[in-house]
């Protein structure tokens, strides 16, 4: 599926599409895609700012999709672990970017050239246009070549 497919495809998904998330961008190649989380009536908290669940979902599928795209149909992507610590109160629309580097898939392949799994840790901040911190979300893949591959 072509990332420009994908893009539209997320953006009516109704758990994003009903919590304010936009995908504004995904490369062609995978590697690089950028979130905006609107804030909305709809995904305030109590104290009116971000509801943390629409922070930590706006950042939930990427790392995944995007892991597993750029490997290929030869390996198996899932998520493993996540979690998000909360730096500052979002009082405005946040973003989050997240690119793929080369050296991480290489050294994936390495790590389950031999049929292994291997357990990844992906950072991610969530910031304001200003670039104001408002959380940071780690994730963890589980990634393993498939058997006979």
């Amino acid at each position: 599926m072509k990332a420009s497919t994908l893009r539209r495809i997320l953006n009516a998904w109704p758990p994003f599409l009903f919590s304010g998330v936009r995908v504004l961008r995904m490369d062609d190649d995978y590697r690089f895609a950028r979130v905006k989380l609107k804030l909305a009536w709809y995904n305030r908290n109590y104290v009116r700012t971000h509801f943390g669940g629409s922070l930590f979902s706006m950042t939930d599928p990427f790392w995944m999709i995007m892991t597993l795209k750029s490997l290929g149909d030869d390996y198996i992507v899932w998520d493993q672990a996540g979690e998000i610590r909360f730096v500052s109160p979002g009082r405005e629309d946040v973003f989050a970017e997240f690119r793929i580097e080369e050296g991480v898939l290489d050294a994936l392949r390495a790590a389950t050239a031999n049929g292994e799994k291997c357990l990844h840790w992906f950072d991610t901040d969530v910031r304001t246009a200003s670039g104001e911190l408002v959380a940071s979300v780690r994730k963890q893949l589980y990634v393993r070549r498939k058997k006979g591959r």
